[in-house]
């Protein structure tokens, strides 16, 4: 089965960049790569540019709206995912454990959908 892994942190708790701390995190980001890719789960994955980057799209009344940065408020902002694929929610949050976010953020872990299986 596969999962997404998203990676959600609040700015003001991760490490400033160019610090010991913030080249420690990045180090549990590569082993944790390193990890998931060794093992042959990891699907893909990727960080994200900043909030302010963002564009949010929505259709009402059959007229497109778009709006700068992201539609909810949160003190967390999505950051990254990993897409990988084992067996079971247990090994997903195994692996979900290796990310250095979970020590100041929050990774949700939630399977994908399959709209085509094999058969």
């Amino acid at each position: 089965m596969k999962y997404m892994l998203l990676i959600y942190n609040d700015p003001a708790l991760e490490p400033a960049y160019g610090t010991p701390e913030f080249k420690e995190m990045m180090g549990g980001f590569f082993a944790a790569n390193e990890k998931m890719a060794a093992d042959g789960v990891l699907r893909g994955g990727e960080g994200l540019q900043g909030i302010e980057t963002a564009t949010s799209l929505r259709i009402k009344g059959g007229k497109v709206e778009t709006m700068d940065g992201p539609f909810a408020e949160t003190k967390e902002h999505l950051g990254g995912y990993y897409v990988i694929e084992v067996d079971n929610l247990d090994a997903a949050l195994n692996y979900a454990a290796l990310i250095p976010s979970a020590h100041f953020g929050t990774i949700e872990v939630r399977p994908l959908m399959d709209y085509n299986p094999a058969g």
